[in-house]
């Protein structure tokens, strides 16, 4: 890992600052909402824009970048991110927040594509895989970093809006400037969504579920936290549990799933998932306990998503896992649009609580789709499964196609395709 670390870098410091810069302006924005009283809806909107444009440009991206090149498409999208955050404070009018949110989203996008393909293109064989893992870890802690930082400033001032666009400037220094050429790029084929379906039906339902999951969690957070009259400090704590959960637990779900049935796993997640947010209806716990909360259901929310992806592969071959991760993630972009509007709808229809219950009704659904689905498939063994990718719902087509054909490749004997 020391050597991967060296070999890139600039495109991981680059990278920690971008992510810094997001984690910030996603949080401070539900704050913010919350101080100019904007109605819950209206910021469900606003966050569900991000939703939107990254997935508009995890389509249309490729090609821009086939067109007119890496250099001038980051360099763009760069300058766009960067002027988005400070007019966030400039214009306080929640449609003109939604349209920015939107660009900013596919702005986002778009970075992250040209960065992983860089990653991508540096890393050997044989380094891969570690390279992929520093990417994912680096990610989390960029996000973990911007919610600390929140507590430098008056998120009813300009300062805190600032801080992320000089942040999101200065990542593209260390990009731009290393030795890496830009790698050649090719768009991604995409598989027929009833061919997807038919090879998976769990992976197809359960990513479109857990889309609106991740969106509700990672979205609306900060929205929730200010309507329950939470302070910055205790905001920004309640969303790091979040991705500090989904940075711990990743690994250790991910080795158990290489040694058991996934679909097991998933049922197991989700049973769990949802009875610590019916628990937490129920007690209404203070900031301590939401703070495990929080990490618990973070901790739930990723490895599941990473799960189904590989349950998914499992019944492909691997010339299909490309086409496939696209048709996965546009299914999940579609569940994550929907995520922030419909957690707004229910809290301003039963308060607050409307925040956890859209969330425990997804994994209650989730759990009770997979248990059926234990009775319509056979288990595969370990010999036929292949091996578990480390992928946050974040991520875009190009590191998820990377991550599941290096843990295909990681394989002693990489397995065929299951039948059944």
């Amino acid at each position: 890992m020391a050597s991967v670390v060296r070999s890139t870098w600039p495109l991981l410091l680059g990278i920690l600052l971008l992510m810094v810069g997001n984690g910030m302006q996603g949080t401070l924005l539900g704050i913010r909402g919350g101080i100019e009283g904007f109605p819950t809806f209206q910021m469900s909107v606003v966050m569900a824009a991000y939703f939107g444009g990254f997935l508009l440009g995890s389509l249309t991206v490729p090609r821009m970048i086939q067109s007119v090149g890496h250099v001038r498409v980051f360099a763009a999208l760069g300058s766009l991110i960067s002027s988005v955050l400070i007019l966030y404070a400039a214009a306080p009018d929640w449609v003109v927040w939604a349209a920015l949110r939107f660009v900013i989203g596919f702005s986002f996008c778009g970075v992250y594509i040209t960065a992983e393909s860089w990653l991508n293109a540096s890393a050997t064989n044989e380094t891969r895989g570690r390279a992929l893992s520093a990417y994912m870890i680096v990610q989390m802690l960029g996000i973990i970093v911007a919610q600390f930082l929140l507590n430098t400033g008056d998120p009813a001032g300009f300062l805190l809006f600032i801080i992320p666009s000089v942040l999101v400037s200065l990542s593209f220094t260390p990009i731009l400037l290393s030795a890496q050429p830009a790698p050649a790029f090719e768009t991604i084929k995409r598989m027929s969504f009833g061919r997807l379906y038919r090879a998976s039906p769990l992976g197809c339902i359960g990513i479109f579920l857990m889309g609106g999951v991740f969106s509700a969690l990672f979205g609306m957070s900060s929205v929730w936290g200010a309507e329950r009259g939470m302070s910055v400090r205790d905001i920004s704590v309640f969303v790091a549990a979040i991705y500090i959960g989904g940075l711990m637990l990743q690994f250790p779900i991910g080795w158990l799933s290489d040694r058991m049935d996934r679909r097991k796993l998933v049922l197991a997640l989700s049973v769990f998932g949802t009875l610590v947010i019916v628990a937490t209806v129920v007690m209404q716990p203070n900031i301590w306990w939401l703070t495990v909360v929080g990490a618990l259901i973070g901790g739930v929310a990723n490895p599941v998503y990473g799960l189904l992806l590989a349950y998914t592969n499992d019944y492909l071959d691997q010339s299909d896992m490309a086409a496939a991760s696209a048709g996965l993630l546009f299914i999940n972009g579609l569940g994550s649009m929907a995520g922030p509007l419909i957690t707004g709808w229910l809290m301003g229809l039963i308060g607050p609580d409307g925040f956890w219950v859209y969330m425990g009704v997804l994994l209650a659904m989730l759990s009770t789709y997979a248990g059926w689905r234990m009775t319509r498939r056979r288990a595969l063994s370990a010999q036929e499964q292949g091996n578990y990718a480390v992928v946050t719902p974040s991520a875009t087509p190009l590191a998820v196609e990377a991550a599941l054909d290096e843990a295909q490749s990681g394989s002693e004997t990489p397995p065929a395709p299951a039948q059944g």
